[in-house]
């Protein structure tokens, strides 16, 4: 058969499957839409759907290192659409070649769409309070207290129901701010898991202790904003702030009892399936036993917090060393140019929407831009909470793990052992398993991650902000509204400090404009960090320790060596997700549960992300080791 020939049978091949994938397309928007609207994930739709795309794949059988290991004994018409292929090692390119290409394309759509359908499930409110007080509603109309006008809430639901542009449109706004970018919560990927078919546990519920307990932290994290964080053990407020926590069971923060971890971790599991155990002084393992359940099943805990563990994260990296991480302060060889990471920080007391009259006019027309802090005249280096705060407004999507990737490179960190050019005697890497890849990754990562937390945003949870929640809490206690606010508010000793301190009972807020226009749960810059961070993770050796680790002189100015135990590149990278997700809550426009939860979101959209990238090496590679942030080893 000669060269026009084949390729004109080829190319006939193609526009039938074209043809068949067409159709079934049709068939999953309308199994979609129907399963979306009874909440069935078995549908006969997807039945039908599965019977069909599954013939697409039957025709090629991949090698885990992604080569070809042969055909299908016999091809039905279903399957002629997928053209049979030969072994023939000089087939680097032409008709072959394209039809490996679609074979690998074919075998990870259908890997991703015979992933059981998530039971997406929120946490009640939205049907419990019809007055919808404790669902997100910022830049819609609000009344005196607040609270949303039903009818703009209503049309919000429509919306959402429907996904069409012009019932966005018809949404009664109640200022100028904008709702930010609901529908990219309905984008389709080409890699990874959909985005519509990623799970978060429902978050706590408004008349809860936890939330109760989550509130307190924000309240606490608000009062300690230029607090240095070499100074929390000595400092009064910080000292007061963990022992104020430390009466809350409910609070899910990291408490200081590696004994008490390792027992209630008894009996946790043997680990799922190619796994190892989570790590029993993990904490993240600890506080959300997502491995062996749908939901997590958190436990209450009477050990204490102290400053050694005030506002940080979870994992092991996170309570060891300093508070930030290395990669937010050691300088980035950015390519010829070597950048320091010192930052404009905002004067102390920049804080905003303490003012009754200023909170209900940002309920209504403030979210969707960022608005300039005031600003301190001298770059330094991150010291405390409101430095960290003002990095997350102003930060780049994925600057955080772009900028760590570079440090990591530039220090030639080692790369993770199943890297088949670790040991090559002719090859080095470079497009793929080197530098161009993992600088790439990171920010491929990124936006898939943002786009399946957006729909966990808005088409599931629509939760509140603190900034809200706190409205309610003044209006509640001021005598305006009456609200169920769990009665624990009261064992807190923190609303007194902030009535001196601001006036009021509302959470002042960082940032001019308060929390964006979009719900809170789970968190985009947590969701990004915790999917960014897991690709480093799996690119490089987690286990080897950073050389010249350092912190701020006491001004901020400089970098001098650290004195303290060793820092690990998995341990700083954890803690580097750690300080982006909880820097948001510090803010005040987050919750402890939107990071925790958000970091686990984003890992498990790296883990598929990496799952579909391994299909498309060429290379003899054995997968991406890494360990999660449970503690847990598993090889993609």
């Amino acid at each position: 058969m000669n060269w026009n020939q084949h390729t004109k049978n080829t190319q006939k091949k193609i526009e039938q499957q074209i043809e068949i994938t067409e159709t079934e397309t049709d068939i999953t928007r309308e199994t979609a839409a129907a399963e979306n609207e009874i909440g069935n994930p078995t549908g006969k739709g997807r039945r039908r759907f599965l019977a069909q795309i599954s013939a697409v794949a039957a025709g090629t059988v991949l090698m885990s290192d992604g080569g070809e290991t042969g055909t299908a004994a016999a091809a039905s018409p279903t399957t002629s659409g997928l053209p049979q292929l030969g072994r023939d090692p000089s087939s680097i390119g032409g008709p072959e070649r394209a039809d490996r290409a679609f074979g690998v394309r074919a075998r990870t759509a259908t890997q991703q769409r015979a992933q059981p359908l998530e039971n997406q499930i929120a946490n009640g409110d939205e049907q419990l309070y019809l007055n919808r007080i404790a669902n997100f509603s910022k830049g819609l109309p609000h009344n005196r207290v607040g609270e949303v006008d039903p009818a703009a809430y209503e049309q919000l639901l429509r919306s959402l129901q429907t996904g069409e542009m012009e019932d966005f449109e018809q949404i009664p706004m109640g200022g100028d701010a904008l709702l930010k970018n609901p529908q990219a919560g309905l984008t389709y990927e080409l890699a990874g898991r959909d985005p519509a078919n990623v799970f978060m546990p429902p978050a706590p519920a408004f008349n809860s202790a936890e939330i109760v307990a989550e509130i307190v932290e924000n309240y606490w994290m608000a009062l300690t904003r230029d607090v240095p964080f070499a100074d929390y053990d000595s400092h009064s407020l910080t000292q007061t702030a963990a022992q104020d926590l430390s009466k809350l069971a409910q609070f899910r923060g990291p408490r200081q009892t590696p004994q008490v971890l390792r027992g209630q971790m008894e009996g946790f599991g043997t680990g799922v399936s190619g796994t190892s155990t989570p790590d029993p002084n993990n904490q993240f393992a600890w506080q959300t036993f997502a491995p062996f359940s749908a939901a997590p099943s958190r436990q209450g805990s009477e050990a204490p917090v102290t400053t050694r563990v005030l506002f940080r994260g979870l994992t092991p990296g996170d309570l060891t060393g300093p508070y930030i991480s290395q990669f937010l302060w050691q300088d980035i060889p950015y390519g010829p140019q070597v950048i320091n990471q010192r930052i404009l920080p905002p004067i102390q007391g920049d804080d905003y929407l303490f003012r009754y009259e200023d909170w209900l006019f940002a309920q209504n027309s403030r979210g969707h831009i960022n608005l300039p802090n005031r600003y301190f005249g001298n770059r330094r280096l991150l010291r405390n909470g409101r430095d960290l705060a003002e990095w997350v407004h102003r930060d780049v999507l994925f600057q955080a793990y772009f900028n760590a990737a570079l440090i990591l490179l530039g220090m030639e960190a080692p790369v993770d052992d199943n890297n088949p050019y670790k040991t090559s005697r002719t090859q080095c890497s470079f497009g793929t398993f080197g530098a161009p890849h993992i600088q790439s990754m990171v920010c491929a990562v990124a936006t898939l991650a943002l786009r399946s937390v957006w729909h966990q945003k808005w088409f599931v949870h629509r939760r509140l902000r603190p900034e809200a929640f706190a409205g309610r809490i003044h209006n509640h206690f001021t005598r305006q509204a009456v609200y169920p606010i769990h009665f624990q508010i009261t064992d807190s000793s923190v609303l007194p400090v902030v009535a001196r301190r601001f006036g009021s009972f509302l959470l002042p807020q960082a940032y001019p404009e308060g929390s964006p226009s979009h719900p809170a749960y789970g968190g985009g810059h947590a969701t990004v960090a915790g999917a960014c961070v897991t690709i480093l993770k799996a690119w490089f050796e987690e286990s080897w320790v950073l050389p010249n680790p350092v912190a701020p002189s006491a001004d901020g100015v400089r970098l001098v060596p650290h004195q303290g135990p060793p820092l690990t590149v998995g341990g700083e990278l954890n803690k580097l997700a750690s300080n982006v997700a909880i820097g948001r809550n510090i803010a005040g426009v987050h919750w402890r549960s939107d990071a925790t939860e958000s970091l686990r979101l984003g890992e498990t959209i790296a883990i598929a992300y990496l799952r579909d990238l391994r299909e498309g090496v060429h290379e003899p590679f054995r997968g991406f080791n890494l360990t999660r942030f449970d503690g847990t080893r598993i090889v993609i």
